[in-house]
Parts: structure tokens; C-alpha cells; sequence
């Protein structure tokens, strides 16, 4: 069987994650990644005995590649002419103008959530809608807090019908690294709805979803609380629990055994000895599950840096038409990345 060739433009914070995810998929070949400088993170790969063949955007460019020993295979053109899909992890407004070359050049590209909905065909998730993706040229990820919550949303949702959602998301303010953004001894608060309720009801259009968004001054990922009312009835806490188990992406943990908060998350990563101290699986405190009322009510931790990585995988399977439906999609992305539901 054919490998499906996959390209990374742009080497950041996702773009690092997209290359290492595609290279762990045995019926995909990563041919290379594309940047325009040569940042620590293109400086570390090379430092690394450069495992991934580099392209850079722009021939002027390559003398501040080859002045600092990094090895250059030549043009990001010439990379997207040699595969059949791109995910474009490039900062955000620069996919829609990328967009334009992969249309001259017929190719497929899926993009990140920064980008606005216009730039693709389908707005994507890899549990929630994959069907729609399949065959499509112009794939748009949902942004990691959507990611997340949506993974938990859907799972209710196929198991007992979800009529509505009231959401609070407590931000990380920047990424690791990111000195150019960041609050101080302060909290934000954002207008309400914000946009990963509008996000869930484009992706989820039967849900009714709302919610506010407080910025937080901290990088380790982000914490969801979700109320949640039952399209048929009560969802009883045991009802919820059992289905968020048996969820491969979702990792239910308790406080007791060490969960404390979000920057437990990240050590336990690292401690079972994951690249970058990423993980994949969203989590859910067991001891957040509560019932309200007829509402069920729970708190996701959203590791920001790496939780879109298996739905923009279960994104190459759509649009290349790999695995018909979701179940097929989604199992195999989570065997070759390693997630594996625990008992």
C-alpha cells in the first residue's frame, strides 16, 4: 500500500508535534518541514543529527540556514510539488495566504485553528464530524481548547444525546516561550460567548452552547469546567464516568492520587517519558463530576501544545479518503501515536 505523503510548514509549537505524529503513522511519509529561519527549534532539530528534511520558504533565506551548519534540501515549493497533503502550521493569517499556492498547485492542506473558518471546506473534528472531511481539499482544525472540549462534549453526546452546554475556560495567557505576550498578577475576562461555544455549535450544530473565557497568567495548559443538560434526561455522574473511561483521548484522574492541577498533567508526561512532556489524551478529575440538578458538571485539563495533534492525523485520513468512518480513523491514529486506553 501507497504511504500518504504528508509536508509540515512551519516548525513551532504545533508544527514540531504535526512532524513527529505523521512520522509515527506506518501508512504516511513525512518528506519534509518548511521555515523561514532558523529558530531554536529548527537549531535543536539539527542539533538532533536533523531526523526531518528541512525546506526553506524564500533561496534569500538560505544563506542564514547554511552560515549556522543546518542543512537546506531546497524550496518550499518544491516540497509541496513532491506530496499529497500539507498541514500548514504556519502563524495565524499566513495559511490563508499559503493557501493560495496549494490551490495553483492542486494540493490538499489542512490548517490550524488560528486561521479563520473561510480558509477551508470543513470546519473538522476526527470524533465529531470526520465524515464530513472525507475527500475534502481544505481542512480547518478546531483551536486546542475546542479540540478538547468538543472530545468530551461528543463522547457524551453519542452515548446519551446532548441538548445544551454552559462552559468556563480558564486560559493559559501565552505558550512556553512566548516573552512577547503574558498578564501579570491579573486575570482577563473576555466577552461571553466565547468562541469555542460558537466553535462547538459549528462543529455540533444540534448543541446549544455558551460560555466566558477567563485569561490566567500561567503556560501549562488550560482547565474547562462544562455543564452539561441531556437532550433524553438526567446523565448521572456514574453514567458520565463510565463514558469518559472508555474514551482512548481522555484521561480520568483523580486529586487524591497526585492530580492536583494542570502542571500535574505535564510532569506525569514527562515522567512516563513522552517527548516534550507532551500529551495527547485530554484529562477529567473523576472528583469534578458532579450532578446539578438534571445537569452534569465536570473539569477538563486542555494540554494546549499537543492535544490537536491526533484530530489533524484523523484530518490526512479524511481528506485522503484513508479510513471511511470516525471508528476506523481515529483507532488507527491512536495505535501508531501510542494512545491506548488503560483498563
Amino acid at each position: 500500500m501507497r504511504k500518504i505523503k504528508v509536508a509540515v510548514a512551519g516548525y513551532g509549537t504545533i508544527g514540531q508535534r504535526l512532524a513527529d505524529g505523521v512520522a509515527r503513522q506506518d501508512d504516511m511519509e513525512l518528506v519534509g518541514i518548511a521555515d523561514k529561519a532558523p529558530t531554536l527549534a529548527i537549531r535543536a532539530l539539527c542539533e538532533r543529527g536533523m531526523p526531518y528534511t528541512l525546506y526553506i520558504l524564500d533561496e534569500a533565506d538560505r544563506e542564514h540556514f547554511t552560515q549556522n551548519g543546518i542543512p537546506v534540501a531546497g524550496l518550499f515549493e518544491e516540497l509541496i510539488d513532491k506530496v499529497d497533503i500539507i498541514l500548514d502550521a504556519a502563524p495565524a493569517g499566513v495559511g490563508a495566504q499559503n493557501k493560495i499556492l496549494y490551490e495553483a498547485k492542486h494540493k490538499k492542506a489542512i490548517f490550524q485553528g488560528g486561521e479563520k473558518n473561510a480558509v477551508a471546506d470543513v470546519f473538522f473534528h476526527g470524533y465529531a464530524n470526520y465524515e464530513r472531511g472525507l475527500g475534502k481539499d481544505y481542512l480547518k482544525l478546531t483551536s486546542c481548547n475546542t479540540t478538547g472540549l468538543i472530545r468530551a462534549v461528543d463522547c457524551l453526546d453519542k452515548k446519551f444525546g446532548i441538548e445544551k452546554v454552559a462552559i468556563t475556560i480558564v486560559r493559559r495567557v501565552a505558550d512556553i516561550g512566548d516573552y512577547h505576550r503574558g498578564l501579570v498578577d491579573c486575570l482577563k475576562l473576555e466577552k461571553a460567548p466565547t468562541h469555542q461555544a460558537v466553535d462547538l455549535m459549528t462543529i455540533m450544530p444540534h448543541i446549544k452552547a455558551t460560555g466566558i473565557l477567563v485569561h490566567t497568567p500561567i503556560t501549562w495548559g488550560h482547565i474547562i469546567t462544562v455543564v452539561a443538560t441531556g437532550k433524553h434526561g438526567k446523565i448521572t455522574r456514574e453514567e458520565a464516568l463510565e463514558a469518559f473511561r472508555s474514551h482512548p483521548r481522555i484521561r480520568v484522574v483523580r486529586i487524591d492520587d497526585g492530580f492536583l492541577g494542570n502542571t500535574s498533567f505535564f510532569k506525569y508526561a514527562r515522567d512516563l517519558g513522552h517527548p516534550r512532556g507532551d500529551m495527547y489524551e485530554i484529562g477529567i478529575w473523576e472528583d469534578s463530576i458532579v450532578e446539578s440538578g438534571d445537569d452534569v458538571m465536570f473539569a477538563i485539563n486542555i494540554p494546549q501544545e499537543a492535544v490537536t495533534i491526533p484530530e489533524t492525523i484523523d484530518g490526512i485520513r479524511a481528506a485522503m479518503n484513508m479510513q471511511s468512518t470516525s471508528e476506523e480513523a481515529t483507532a488507527l491514529t491512536n495505535r501508531n501515536l501510542g494512545i491506548i486506553k488503560k483498563a
